[in-house]
């Protein structure tokens, strides 16, 4: 029987080096062969979808230099392609290792597509904010258009996706004893899904279907923190505790699945 190896993960699994893991052991000053244990592991990371030929590979993760990343993306009001480019170029110039394209305006693949084409970074995103800005609000958000959405991006090339898929429909009663609730903006228009319809997170029914697409292009999985507190009062409670639980879980099925994962 064969054994896959499309991704660093399931490569490093198979016992190969690849020239990625000798670029970042060099860049970091280790041996090849601890990079590769560790991705083989799931303790380190290194964002390579194999579509962003321009990429020059870096790590996130254990042995590692402690990563920056830069947010930038245009809204409803304001940017246009060549804007986000020169943003992309500037978070470069002063630093950034990794830059998430946050766009939620319009002209969104496009935008995505040149910041790929210009960025020897890894280029992340978080696909539930272009499922959104197409569907218009929360409530008409469905399984088929977010895997529509996440299937495009990855052969678009993007390296590394935030999903949350760990708030789940049981933890939105934890979240109304919070002085703030929920501040992530992913996470709280699915809170608003779940609760307009009375069904369970579509990224967490869908997770299997997600775990494919990642593994074909080899997207790393950027697992999000809906329930990340907004204040000191709301630090480390249930509803935090409750999606941390599930997040290990994801985490466990990432490694089996032989894709890259990280918890935000």
């Amino acid at each position: 029987m064969s054994i896959l190896t499309t991704t660093q993960m399931q490569k490093a699994a198979a016992g190969i080096i690849t020239p990625e893991m000798i670029q970042v052991a060099s860049s970091e000053y280790r041996q090849p062969e601890e990079i590769r244990q560790h991705v083989a592991a799931g303790t380190i990371v290194i964002p390579r979808n194999i579509h962003h030929s321009n990429l020059v590979p870096m790590g996130i993760g254990r042995l590692l230099r402690t990563k920056v990343n830069a947010n930038i993306g245009n809204s409803a009001l304001s940017s246009c392609p060549e804007q986000e480019v020169e943003k992309l170029k500037n978070a470069l110039k002063y630093g950034a290792d990794t830059v998430m394209d946050l766009s939620t305006g319009e002209n969104i693949a496009l935008i995505r597509k040149q910041i790929i084409e210009h960025s020897p970074a890894p280029i992340g995103t978080v696909p539930i904010y272009e499922a959104l800005a197409r569907a218009g609000k929360a409530e008409d958000l469905n399984e088929e258009l977010i895997l529509q959405v996440i299937r495009e991006q990855a052969e678009q090339g993007v390296d590394y996706m935030t999903v949350h898929s760990g708030i789940l429909l049981e933890h939105l009663p934890m979240a109304r004893k919070r002085l703030l609730r929920i501040v992530s903006r992913g996470g709280s228009i699915l809170a608003r899904w779940m609760k307009q319809k009375n069904k369970e997170n579509p990224f967490y029914t869908c997770f299997d279907d997600i775990l494919k697409i990642c593994q074909e292009h080899d997207v790393t999985l950027s697992l999000g923190d809906g329930m990340r507190p907004g204040c000191l009062a709301d630090a480390s409670d249930q509803a935090q505790f409750a999606e941390l639980g599930v997040l290990a879980k994801l985490v466990s099925r990432c490694r089996a699945a032989g894709v890259q994962s990280m918890v935000e």
